[in-house]
C-alpha cells in the first residue's frame, strides 16, 4: 500500500548534470574509507598483525565501532536538526572533512606488534574517522531533495552509491597495483614495480592506506565544494532552539507510522549490515590465513558486483518501490551470511568436509575458500541496494523542510543501537574464542529488520511526480 508523501509544490526540477555528478563524487571520496580501511585491508591487517591475535584484535576492532557508533547515534539528530534552516551545510562539511582527512593519515602509526599505547592511538583515530564520516553523509545527503525529482530519487542515490563502489575499486587498484609489493616478490599484483619504495618487513604497504585515503577525499571532494549548490535555508520556526524542533519531531513521529516502522527497522538490520562489512574481511582472513594479496582480489570482486547491484537496485527502486528493494535484498542477504558461516577451514555448508586450504597455494584456491567466495558474491551484490534504497526512501518520506534533521535521524537510527551486533560479535568471540560464532549473532538483527520492514508503505514513484 502506497502513500503521498509530498505534494505537487514539492516536486523538484532535475538539477543540472554537473551538481548530480559532483554530489555523487562524495560517495567515490569517501569509499576508500570503507574499503581499505574499515573492511578489506586496515581492519584485517590491524586484528592479526598490530594486536597480533586474530580474536583479540577483532574484539578491539568491535569496541572500537561499538564506541564510535555510539558518538554518532548521539549527535546526528542534533546536528540534523541545528543546519536545517540555519544557514548553509557546506561549513559542516568542511569541517568534518578536515578531522575525518587527520585522523585516516593517523593510522600511518600502526606498526607491527604494536605497543598498547599506538594501538590506543590508533583505535581512537579509526573512532574519530568513522565518526566524522557519517557526520559528514548527514550533510551531503540532504542534498538529494534538491538535486532530482521525487520520481528519480532511487537512480540518484543508486548512482550514487555505485559511484561509491567504483571509487572503492579504483583506491583498490591503485594500492594493490600500482603501489604494494605482493609478499617476497617484490612486485604488485600486476607485476610492475610499485610506485612508492614501501618497507615490507615494517608493513608499510598495509599501514600507506590510512594516508592514501585522507589525499584520495580531499582531492576528489572539491568538485562537491564547487559545483553543488547549496543555497541557504529559510528558517523553519524563527527563535526556536534546535532541540526543542527535534524534540517535536521525535513527538511526532508516532503519528506518522511508515517513518516511525521504516526508522526502527534500519536501526536494526543497518546493525546487522554493519558487522557483515566490520568483520566480514577478519573472518575471511582468520579461516585462510589470506594475506594482503588475497584480501586485495576479494575486495575488487566484491567492489565489482556491489556497483552493479546498486546500480539494478536504483533501478527497481524508482519503477517498483524502495521498500521492495530492501526487503528482497535483506532476505537474500540473510542466505548469503548464514552461507558465509557454514564455511571453515575444514568444512563448507556446515558439515561436508573439504581439503583445507595448502600453504603457498595461489588464491581461492580451495574448496572452503570457493565456497566462502560465492556466498560472499552474494552478499556484495544485495549490501548496496539496501542502504541506497534506504536513502532514497527516507528522502522520499521526509518533509522538505526538515530533510537534514530527518537524515539526522537517519544516521540516528543506523547507530543508536550500532553498538549491539559489534558488540555482541566482540562479546561472543572473546567468550568462544571463535570467530565463526561471534560472526554467527549477525543473523539475528536482519531477521528482526526484515520483519519490521514488511508493514512499512511509501509513496511510489507515480504518486511523488503527481
Amino acid at each position: 500500500m502506497a502513500t503521498t508523501a509530498h505534494s505537487a509544490a514539492d516536486v523538484t526540477q532535475r538539477a543540472p548534470l554537473k551538481a548530480r555528478v559532483s554530489w555523487m563524487l562524495f560517495d567515490w571520496a569517501v569509499q576508500p574509507f570503507y574499503t581499505l580501511i574499515l573492511t578489506f585491508l586496515f581492519a584485517p591487517y590491524f586484528a592479526n598483525v598490530v594486536v597480533g591475535n586474530g580474536p583479540h584484535g577483532q574484539s578491539l576492532w568491535g569496541y572500537g565501532a561499538a564506541v564510535a557508533g555510539i558518538f554518532i547515534a548521539l549527535g546526528s539528530p542534533f546536528l540534523g536538526a541545528f543546519a536545517d534552516g540555519r544557514g548553509h551545510r557546506k561549513p559542516w562539511i568542511a569541517l568534518f572533512s578536515v578531522i575525518l582527512a587527520a585522523a585516516m593519515s593517523t593510522l600511518w602509526i600502526a606498526t607491527p606488534a604494536a605497543p598498547s599505547s599506538t594501538i590506543f592511538i590508533v583505535l581512537f583515530a579509526f573512532v574519530c574517522a568513522t565518526v566524522c564520516a557519517e557526520y559528514t553523509a548527514v550533510f551531503t545527503n540532504a542534498f538529494m531533495p534538491s538535486l532530482a525529482p521525487q520520481s528519480e530519487l532511487g537512480r540518484l542515490s543508486g548512482a550514487g552509491w555505485a559511484c561509491g563502489y567504483f571509487g572503492g575499486l579504483a583506491s583498490l587498484f591503485l594500492v594493490a597495483g600500482l603501489i604494494v609489493p605482493v609478499d617476497g616478490s617484490g612486485k604488485t599484483l600486476l607485476g610492475l614495480t610499485p610506485l612508492l619504495s614501501l618497507d615490507t618487513a615494517a608493513r608499510e604497504g598495509d599501514r600507506i592506506v590510512g594516508p592514501l585515503s585522507a589525499l584520495w577525499y580531499l582531492v576528489f571532494m572539491i568538485p562537491f565544494f564547487l559545483f553543488v549548490p547549496d543555497v541557504r535555508q529559510k528558517r523553519v520556526s524563527d527563535g526556536r532552539h534546535a532541540t526543542a524542533e527535534l524534540w517535536d519531531t521525535v513527538r511526532a513521529l508516532p503519528h506518522n507510522r511508515d517513518m516511525m516502522l521504516f526508522l526502527i527497522a534500519r536501526m536494526i538490520y543497518t546493525d546487522g549490515l554493519t558487522a557483515i562489512f566490520t568483520f566480514g574481511g577478519i573472518y575471511g582472513a582468520g579461516v585462510f590465513g589470506w594475506g594482503p594479496l588475497e584480501l586485495g582480489l576479494f575486495g575488487i570482486i566484491l567492489t565489482l558486483v556491489g556497483a552493479f547491484g546498486a546500480l539494478l537496485g536504483g533501478v527497481i527502486d524508482d519503477r517498483i518501490s524502495a521498500k521492495f528493494v530492501i526487503v528482497s535484498a535483506l532476505v537474500v542477504l540473510l542466505f548469503g551470511a548464514i552461507g558465509i558461516l557454514s564455511v571453515d577451514k575444514d568444512h563448507v555448508f556446515f558439515f561436508v568436509d573439504v581439503a583445507p586450504k595448502l600453504a603457498d597455494s595461489s588464491p581461492f584456491s580451495s574448496a572452503g575458500e570457493k565456497v566462502f567466495l560465492a556466498f560472499a558474491i552474494i552478499v556484495g551484490l544485495v549490501s548496496a541496494p539496501v542502504q541506497s534504497s534506504s536513502r532514497s526512501l527516507l528522502a522520499r518520506l521526509a518533509p522538505p523542510e526538515k530533510i537534514t534533521q530527518y537524515f539526522g535521524l537517519f544516521a540516528f537510527s543506523g547507530k543508536v543501537t550500532a553498538f549491539m551486533a559489534p558488540l555482541l560479535v566482540a562479546l561472543v568471540t572473546t567468550l568462544s574464542d571463535s570467530q565463526r560464532l561471534g560472526m554467527s549473532a549477525i543473523a539475528l538483527f536482519l531477521i528482526v529488520g526484515i520483519a519490521l520492514m514488511v508493514p512499512v508503505r511509501q509513496p511510489t514513484a507515480a504518486s511523488s511526480a503527481q
